[in-house]
This record gives C-alpha cells, structure tokens and sequence, in this order.
C-alpha cells in the first residue's frame, strides 16, 4: 500500500507546486513592475493602495507554499507511520515465542528483525524525495509552457555564413520586414524596407508604441523577421549564427547595464581579451579617461550593480567605450542621451561624433544633437508602418 500513498501524495505535491510557482511568478513581476514605478505610484497617491495589493499576493503565495510544505510532510508521513506499523507488527507477531521462550537465537531474530525495519523503508523514503523532486521539476516545466517560444528555424552554425564589411562599416537592408509580438495584437511593423550602404546613418522616430524598440531587437539579432528580410552584408540574418550577429554589431542603451566589479572589468566585458593600448585608446575616445583622476583608485575603483556611485554621463560613456573597444562595423543605439541633461549631452555627442566614424548607424532618437552629427536617412514610424522619410544634410 506504500507506494500506492506516495503516488497520491506525489499527484497532489505536482499540483500544488505549479499552482505555488505561478502565484511566485505573478508575484515577482507585481513587485519588479511597482519597484520599476515607486515614484509614479507615490506621486499619484497609490502607495497604500499598491501596498496592499502587494501584501494580498504575498499572503496569497504563503499559502501556496504552506500548501506544498503540508502535502510533502503527509507524505513523508506515510512513510512514517507504515514503518511504526511493521515494528508494531513484529513485536505482536513474536511476542508470544518471546515471552516463552529461553532461545537466544530466536530472540537475536526478532531483534534482527527490528533493526532492519528502518533500513526496509530506506529505498521508500529515497524514492519519495526523488519522486517529489521530479514533481516539482515536472510542474515548473509546465508552467513554462506559457512563455512565448523563440522562433525554431536554425541558424547556420558559427562561420559557415560571413557577412561582409569593409573600413566603412557595412551595408544593411531591409526588405519588407513585418513582426508581430501575438496574434490578438496588431502588427508591431509592417512592410518596414530600407537601405544604408556602408558608413551610412539611419535616424528611427516615431511615438511610443511605433515600433521602434521592435525593429531594433530584430537588427541586434534577438527576434527574426515573421515576413520580409534583413540583410547584413548581404547576408539573411535569420539565416546567421548569434556569436556572428553579435561580432558585427555592438549596442547603446538608455542606460548601460553595468555589473558589480572594477571600471576596468566593466569596460572589458565588451572585449575581455583587448591589450593595454587597445583599452587607452577606447578612453581617449569616449572621454572616460576626464573623471578618472576622480575617481580613487581610477579604472580599479569599484563600483556597485547597475553603476551605482556613477552619474548618468559617467555610465554611459562606459557604453562607450565597450563600443569603441569591440569595434564593430553596424552600431545600434536607442535613446542614448535620453535621460541626461544638456551639458552632459553636448559633451557625449562629441565622443558620439567620433565613434560614428567608420560605421553603419541605426538610431532611435528625439534628439537634435545627435540627428545633426552626421549626413543621415530619416524614417518615421507610426503604428508600425514607415509615414515619412527624409535625408539630413
């Protein structure tokens, strides 16, 4: 009858593990998207309001997982107690021949018996921490099943495909590219076309919710095109390798994402094996090299996740520098003076001017500044459609 327990109460641990991995997931996001909003929230007079809802779900999830905490005993329980009855079972069963009898042999049997009891039950217990265990493996696969999957075709593999570029940059086009994120949703672009040759700059705008941010992930190789092409050096990048598209383009955030350790460290994780003059010659470029007497112990001083202990301006003339630094023929850039006031902005646009030198450029920008640092292609977009396009001399 063990094993006939250990199974109901296994079925019942899987199902309350993928309700209780859900409600965590749910949870997560709630308070990542409030963290990500705390000054919108206070700001209107929601706080308390949040706080609660937050509170609600993190009771919700208590119980959740007190849930799974109270079937997982039941059935280490079970296992428990079936083990009391065998015991329960051999003293009854010899206590008779025990009591009336003098034979130590038959008596060393009977405690034989007893000892072994725990060792019986060892591979049950085994098996019901391993069953558990593929439970709750099984349950969190399933609530994964929900997320979108990445588009299946296979990329070729490393090298077998080499786009070509020159000291330029290199050439990108766009041949009727349409993505759409669901099918309940309209298209985020549709019939998106244009051409850079080598060196040329493309300047993105449009509205939030345009399609700017959906075109970009496409040119840094995250999603492929659902209809149309894009051709990187001449080559389908749906058809490219993800280290290929990642050594021919380099990216410039909003906001760089830097990690807890040294500048140094931060700077060469666009190129860890880059040499000594290669690393000065990326902060000569991007001007890092004028805060570093700053800074206490220059480019080893360390700094916190995320470039805390950094301004706005600093961070992101770390991007910079790991642009400089992998040296690529297409750059990529969405917004990068965005949150930066104008004097910082004026002295980036110079280090800007120079790191669009030699290369293909994709911009998504607001900003004058950055539009006026080079000849350039305008589109706009609206709604996913391109409305206008225009030269900038």
């Amino acid at each position: 009858m063990l094993p006939v327990f250990q199974a109901v109460f296994g079925i019942a641990t899987a199902i309350a593990s993928r309700r209780q991995f859900l409600a965590m997931g749910r949870l997560q996001t709630r308070f990542l998207d409030r963290i990500r909003g705390i000054a919108t929230i206070v700001l209107s007079g929601n706080a308390e309001r949040d706080a609660q809802a937050l509170g609600n779900a993190a009771e919700e999830l208590r119980k959740r997982t007190m849930k799974v905490l109270r079937v997982a005993f039941l059935t280490s329980a079970t296992t428990d107690i079936m083990m009391i009855v065998a015991l329960v079972w051999i003293v009854i069963s010899q206590s008779h021949s025990l009591l009336h009898s003098h034979s130590v042999e038959q008596a060393g049997a009977a405690l034989f018996a007893v000892l072994m009891v725990p060792e019986a039950f060892a591979p049950f217990r085994a098996f019901s921490a391993v069953y558990q265990d593929r439970a709750q493996a099984t349950a969190t696969a399933e609530a994964m099943q929900a997320v979108p999957q990445a588009d299946n075709r296979a990329p070729a593999k490393s090298g077998e495909l080499s786009p070509h570029h020159d000291e330029h940059g290199i050439a990108l086009v766009a041949q009727d590219v349409s993505y759409s994120w669901s099918s309940d949703r309209a298209p985020a672009l549709t019939d998106v076309s244009f051409s850079l040759q080598s060196g040329e700059t493309l300047l993105v705008e449009g509205p939030s919710g345009a399609g700017k941010s959906t075109l970009l992930e496409l040119l840094l190789g995250f999603i492929t095109p659902q209809e149309g092409k894009l051709l990187l050096g001449g080559c389908d990048m749906a058809a490219l390798a993800a280290s290929d598209i990642s050594r021919h383009v380099s990216w410039i955030g909003q906001k760089p994402v830097l990690f807890a350790g040294t500048l140094r460290e931060n700077i060469l994780f666009a190129r860890p094996d880059a040499q000594d003059h290669e690393l000065k010659r990326a902060l000569d470029a991007s001007q890092v090299g004028r805060y570093l007497a700053q800074l206490p112990d220059g480019l080893d001083t360390m700094i916190g996740e995320g470039g805390f202990g950094l301004s706005g301006g600093q961070a992101q003339r770390i991007a910079i520098a790991r642009a400089f630094l992998k040296d690529t023929p297409l750059l990529v850039m969405d917004e990068p003076t965005a949150h930066l006031d104008p004097a910082t902005e004026d002295e980036l646009c110079k280090a800007f001017e120079d790191l669009l030198h030699g290369r293909t450029t994709i911009i998504a920008t607001h900003s004058e500044k950055i539009a006026s640092l080079r000849r350039a292609q305008r589109i706009r977009l609206e709604s996913g459609h391109i409305v206008s396009r225009e030269s900038v001399l």
